[in-house]
């Protein structure tokens, strides 16, 4: 969810994770209201990547969209995204359900598409020729993604996690690439079974 919509009262769900499924389940309860939904997981470790991961995927469709790539060119990012995402997770020991769930596609899906999005917002700066620096500085607030992608990019390696896109947003943001060196790259990648 976005803090904005919360706080106009929109319609919103979010998930909150603690060390058993009955207190997780508990403060959820007493915290919830009828417009804003708060569902319970013992998954802490689930809700962590997919909190963290998705702000470095949200950076990626920013720059996408900033480079005018299309709606396609950001649902496939959305996806292989995703599949980087669990695959992620599935290595670090979350939950694929949690992954499935708010924390993981829910908070993906949202942030990967809407300038509310600081994330978003800092890769579309990026996209549209902005240097970090100065993408970051028109940023609202904190981008998270920009710091969390060399953690996640390192972390990726440590495991032997394929994580092209992830790569791709260390390399322009940390790396100071060129995104249509780095775009040409991942286009160039083989096309291999989409589920492995």
């Amino acid at each position: 969810s976005f803090a904005a919509d919360v706080m106009k009262g929109l319609p919103t769900a979010v998930v909150m994770a603690g060390p058993t499924l009955a207190e997780a389940g508990e403060w959820a309860g007493r915290l919830s209201l009828p417009w804003f939904r708060i569902y319970g997981t013992d998954d802490v470790l689930g809700v962590e990547i997919g909190g963290s991961l998705k702000n470095v995927l949200a950076i990626a469709c920013g720059i996408s969209d900033g480079r005018k790539l299309g709606d396609s060119a950001r649902a496939a990012l959305t996806t292989r995204g995703f599949a980087e995402l669990t695959r992620f997770g599935r290595k670090l020991g979350a939950k694929p359900e949690t992954l499935m769930g708010l924390s993981g596609l829910g908070d993906l899906l949202l942030t990967c598409s809407s300038r509310q999005s600081r994330n978003y917002s800092f890769g579309l700066a990026l996209g549209e020729g902005a240097t970090v620096a100065e993408a970051l500085a028109q940023s609202r607030g904190v981008v998270e993604g920009a710091f969390t992608v060399k953690i996640a990019q390192a972390l990726a390696n440590k495991h032997g996690v394929d994580m092209p896109i992830v790569d791709a947003v260390h390399r322009i943001v940390d790396e100071r690439a060129s995104p249509e060196e780095v775009i040409a790259q991942l286009l160039a990648r083989p096309a291999g079974a989409e589920h492995r």
